[in-house]
């Protein structure tokens, strides 16, 4: 169990916990209990082809700012083509899905306020390396990953986008 703070926090270059989720690393730079529920932040690493379902958010807004790599963004009805120092919004109740493009990506994804970041938690592995993942013997539950994302006020509304070209 953290302890909320307001005081000053840092981590360095690869620290923080990390997960292995639906094919990708998600090291946390700032969990909701950490932040007293006002920040979290993701920084996201994965291979051609990680992408979220179609999704909408009822409790926060999310957005994601690339780090490297090239990440298509669909928000609403545009499709964003996100490059290494592209910054997209997400606002709440507006479906957003992202799609890795480039041969690998690492972007961050955050929101303020809400406790979304406990989904990710809820529904991935301890990462036991700073690695992506092998390779899924299987499907994911999608029943499973719906009802978890219904406890943190997510909606799936769609399939997780293909690459594009």
């Amino acid at each position: 169990m953290t302890i909320p703070s307001t005081r000053p926090y840092h981590l360095a270059a690869g620290e923080g916990p990390a997960l292995w989720h639906l094919g990708a690393l998600l090291t946390f730079k700032a969990t909701s209990d950490i932040t007293n529920e006002r920040l979290w932040v993701q920084e996201a690493y994965g291979a051609r082809g990680y992408a979220s379902p179609l999704h909408r958010h009822t409790r926060e807004d999310e957005a994601f700012y690339v780090l490297d790599g090239r990440l298509a963004v669909s928000v609403g009805d545009q499709v964003i083509t996100a490059e290494t120092g592209s910054f997209v919004w997400a606002p709440r109740d507006l479906a957003h899905a992202f799609c890795v493009e480039s041969d690998e990506a690492r972007f961050l994804a955050f929101s303020t306020g809400g406790r979304m970041d406990h989904f990710f938690f809820a529904t991935g592995e301890p990462a036991p390396s700073a690695t992506l993942p092998p390779p899924p013997d299987g499907p994911p539950d999608v029943e499973a990953l719906v009802r978890a994302m219904t406890e943190y006020g997510l909606e799936m509304v769609g399939p997780p986008p293909l690459p594009r070209g």
